[in-house]
C-alpha cells in the first residue's frame, strides 16, 4: 500500500485493541514515525456486552500515515446539524445568524483591563486575574459595528458576536468519533440487510457508510482515487458513489476482495447502490468487476503459462506508466513503444533463451536517444552498450516488481 499510495497520500488502517501497539510499530518502520498523522478512536457498540469476563471492547482504533506529511493536506469536517443549531439571531441581525463569545481571557494584559459601561448604565470589568480579549479602541470599533452583545435587556457581561458567514466552512477534525456522528456496527449491518432486502444477515462486520465517507471527506481531493485491498462487503464504494452524488465529485474508487463472496455481496452491494435500493434512490455511476488472471512470476521466473502480450503490458507499464501502444511495423516484433526519447524492447521467446546481440540490434529500425532492451543474455560489452546508448536488463530478474 505504500508502494501505491500517491506522494500526498494518506491510509486509514482500522483495527482493534489486541493488535494497535504492533501495528503502530510495522507503519512506523514503513511510513516512517514523522508521518504519523493522528490514532482516531471509533465508538462501534451502541451498548456494553454485560457478559465480558473483563472490560466490554467498545471501540476500534483507525490509525493514520500519510505518504509524505509534508505533502498531505487534511480537509475540515463538515459542520454538523447540532454545530450550527447553536447559531441564533437574537437581534435580526441583516448579517444572519451568530453565536456570542467570551469577551474576556485569562492572559493578563493591563492595556485591555478597563471598565465597560453596559446599555442599561451597569459598569462590568473583567473577572479577577483576567482581561478583556480586545484594547478598549478595538471593542469601541465592535460595538459600533454591532457586534457586541449586552443581552435582551442590555445588562449582561458583554460578548462578542460570532457570525456563521465569518466562521470557516467546516471544523477541525478531532480524534474521538461517536456513532452519533459516524454510525457503530449496528448501522452498517442494517444498511447491508436493506440494500439485499434480506432478514438474515449478509455480512458479518459491514462499516457504516457514514464512518468511510468522514475518512473520505477530510482526507482526499474530489478528483482521488481511493483502494481498498479489503473490500469486505463494499462499503467503500458505497460511500465513494455517495459523496459523488452529493457534491458532483469525481471520485474513482478500486475494491480488492480474494474471498468467495467478491461477486454475490461485494460487486452485487455496488450494483445495487448505483441503481438503487429499497427506497434509496440510486447515486448513478459506473464500475468494472474483474478476476484475478494468472501470476505474472512462478517461483520466480515468468510464468510460462501467460501470454506474452499480458508480459509485455505489464513491462511497458512498470517503465512508462503508459498503456502499450499499437505494434510499429516498421521494426521488429520485440519493440514496446517508444516514450520521452527511449525505445523499449522485450526480446523473449518461453521456449528458448534470448541474447542480445550484434545480430538483434540489426534488427532494430526504431531511431532513439535511449534504447533498454529485455533479454535473457547480454553478449556484447559494457563499453559497447554505453556507446550505443543501451540499457540491458536481464529477463526475469530485471524486470520491474510492485
Amino acid at each position: 500500500m505504500h508502494k501505491l499510495l500517491s506522494d500526498d497520500g494518506v491510509i486509514f488502517v482500522c483495527i482493534d485493541d489486541s493488535e494497535q501497539a504492533n501495528l503502530k510499530l510495522l507503519l512506523d518502520e514503513i511510513f516512517g514515525g514523522g508521518n504519523f498523522v493522528n490514532n482516531v478512536i471509533w465508538l462501534k457498540k451502541y451498548s456494553p456486552q454485560n457478559d465480558a469476563k473483563y472490560f466490554s471492547d467498545m471501540h476500534d482504533f483507525i490509525v493514520c500515515y500519510a505518504k509524505n506529511k509534508i505533502n498531505w493536506k487534511r480537509n475540515l469536517s463538515k459542520r454538523t446539524v447540532e454545530q450550527n443549531a447553536r447559531y441564533k439571531n437574537l437581534d435580526n441581525d441583516p448579517r444572519g445568524i451568530w453565536k456570542s463569545s467570551d469577551l474576556s481571557v485569562k492572559t493578563y494584559s493591563e492595556k485591555t483591563d478597563y471598565t465597560i459601561t453596559t446599555p442599561s448604565g451597569r459598569k462590568v470589568n473583567p473577572p479577577a486575574g483576567y482581561c478583556w480579549r480586545v484594547t478598549k479602541e478595538k471593542f469601541e470599533e465592535l460595538k459600533n459595528d454591532n457586534r457586541i452583545w449586552f443581552g435582551n435587556d442590555g445588562n449582561n457581561v458583554p460578548s462578542i458576536k460570532r457570525f456563521l458567514s465569518d466562521v470557516q466552512d467546516g471544523t477541525v477534525p478531532v480524534t474521538l468519533w461517536l456513532r452519533e456522528e459516524v454510525g457503530d456496527n449496528q448501522d452498517g449491518r442494517q444498511i447491508l440487510k436493506r440494500i439485499f432486502n434480506e432478514s438474515s444477515q449478509p455480512f458479518e462486520t459491514p462499516k457504516p457508510n457514514r464512518l468511510i465517507e468522514k475518512i473520505l471527506q477530510i482526507s482526499i481531493d474530489k478528483d482521488s482515487i481511493i483502494l481498498d485491498s479489503f473490500a469486505g462487503s463494499g462499503t467503500t464504494a458505497h460511500a465513494v458513489l455517495n459523496l459523488n452524488k452529493e457534491d458532483g465529485g469525481n471520485r474513482k474508487f478500486i475494491l480488492i476482495e480474494m474471498e468467495d463472496y467478491a461477486e454475490t455481496i461485494t460487486a452485487e452491494r455496488v450494483k445495487r447502490v448505483i441503481s438503487g435500493y429499497a427506497d434509496v434512490d440510486g447515486t448513478g455511476g459506473e464500475f468494472d468487476y474483474y478476476e484475478l488472471g494468472e501470476p505474472l512470476f512462478v517461483e520466480n521466473n515468468l510464468n510460462p503459462n501467460l501470454p506474452v502480450e499480458k508480459i509485455c503490458e505489464y513491462i511497458y507499464f512498470m517503465e512508462t506508466k503508459l498503456r502499450l501502444p499499437a505494434p510499429d511495423k516498421k521494426d521488429n516484433k520485440y519493440l514496446l513503444g517508444v516514450n520521452s526519447g527511449v525505445a523499449y524492447y522485450f526480446f523473449y521467446n518461453p521456449k528458448e533463451d534470448t541474447e542480445l546481440d550484434y545480430a538483434f540490434l540489426k534488427t532494430i529500425k526504431t531511431k532513439a536517444d535511449e534504447y533498454i532492451i529485455y533479454a535473457d543474455n547480454c553478449l556484447l560489452t559494457t563499453d559497447f552498450l554505453q556507446s550505443k546508448r543501451i540499457t540491458f536488463k536481464k529477463i526475469p530478474r530485471e524486470i520491474p516488481r510492485i
